[in-house]
């Protein structure tokens, strides 16, 4: 059986989403079960469900808590308990609360692993190839070295190779060209350090690729820093739900449009369901001693749903041990060595 911890209250609807997903998810899964945590009132619909272990929290951190209240402050969360169960014998934690409260906590109680500076959020995005691209990091650090870089694309490359079965996944440097001459002197020498990587064997380093990549499926992984990955991710989230809007006001504007609309409805229909970002949700925290899983914090049943699917994938697939054994890999090359004078991460998701 593969166990979940399941955060009920994070999120901006609590467990109006996450139960109904957790329900279906147990539908679809008879091989999983789940640990849900919240407070006593909100696990009530949950009573006398099979394969659940309700366990209870006294507090919530909201959406716009700090990360000092979330750590210092509110210790009973469901947040923090739901991680907590990863030392209790769950297998992956998924929550759909403040991004940063839940990095901050989730590097607190579990560490990162050796070869690890800084975790990384990583998730997919469409590409046209009727498949997806692994971005990493999407906003959970804002200024990186060179060898961040390098220890994301290794993350990225266990991702990849257990969720996805892909044994050498294809990986590349997000930047201004495809030229390696071209971009900042971090980018450079980024560069050099997953070219040599590649050379060695520890990662299959394709190049730089650009923005337009990785909605072509260029490569399996892009890496970039937390900054630009952030920006990225809400641009693409924002255009795919201004394209669906634009097509429905303009195939219901006219008796025409209309019958237009009816007639391409099937093609409309697929390319809804490809571009829908609610089936690629559930990033996953890399680099730490736990498997952590965030979902969108507005996601919808469906959504959370696949969040939770995704989780139980990461750990039926031994994702943990995997990168593990690429990390300690990559060090043992001397490649992946966190720098010195390293400052902490910014969270900006």
């Amino acid at each position: 059986m593969v166990r979940l911890s399941v955060d009920c209250m994070g999120g901006d609807h609590g467990v109006s989403i996450t139960l109904p997903a957790c329900q279906a998810f147990l539908q679809s899964h008879p091989d999983a079960e789940l640990v849900l945590v919240g407070t006593a009132a909100a696990l009530e619909g949950a009573r006398g469900w099979a394969r659940c272990t309700p366990v209870l929290a006294t507090e919530v951190v909201t959406m716009d808590d700090s990360v000092e209240v979330a750590l210092r402050r509110k210790r009973d969360s469901s947040m923090r308990v739901a991680i907590q169960q990863l030392k209790a014998g769950a297998h992956v934690c998924v929550s759909a609360g403040n991004t940063g409260a839940l990095m901050a906590v989730s590097r607190y109680l579990l560490k990162t692993l050796d070869g690890v500076d800084r975790p990384a959020i990583a998730t997919v995005m469409p590409n046209r190839l009727d498949g997806y691209t692994t971005v990493l990091d999407l906003g959970a650090n804002v200024d990186c070295q060179p060898e961040h870089l390098l220890q994301f694309a290794v993350l990225g490359s266990a991702l990849v190779a257990a969720v996805d079965g892909k044994a050498e996944p294809s990986v590349g440097l997000l930047n201004i060209g495809e030229e390696a001459i071209k971009g900042s002197e971090t980018i450079k020498r980024a560069g050099e350090l997953l070219r040599a990587a590649g050379e060695g064997g520890h990662i299959n380093f394709h190049g730089n690729v650009e923005g337009n990549d990785i909605f072509k499926g260029t490569v399996d992984i892009v890496v970039c820093d937390g900054f630009v990955g952030n920006v990225l991710l809400k641009t693409s989230e924002g255009l795919a739900s201004m394209l669906g809007d634009f097509i429905k006001q303009e195939f219901t504007r006219t008796p025409l449009s209309k019958l237009v609309a009816l007639v391409a409805m099937p093609v409309l229909q697929r390319f809804k369901h490809r571009v829908d970002h609610r089936r690629y949700n559930g990033a996953a925290l890399l680099g730490l001693r736990g498997l952590v899983f965030k979902s969108h914090g507005s996601a919808d049943a469906y959504a959370f749903e696949q969040a939770l699917a995704r989780a139980y994938d990461a750990a039926r697939n031994r994702l943990l041990d995997r990168v593990q054994d690429r990390i300690g890999d990559t060090l043992q090359a001397g490649l992946a060595a966190p720098p010195t004078g390293d400052i902490a991460p910014e969270t900006a998701a």
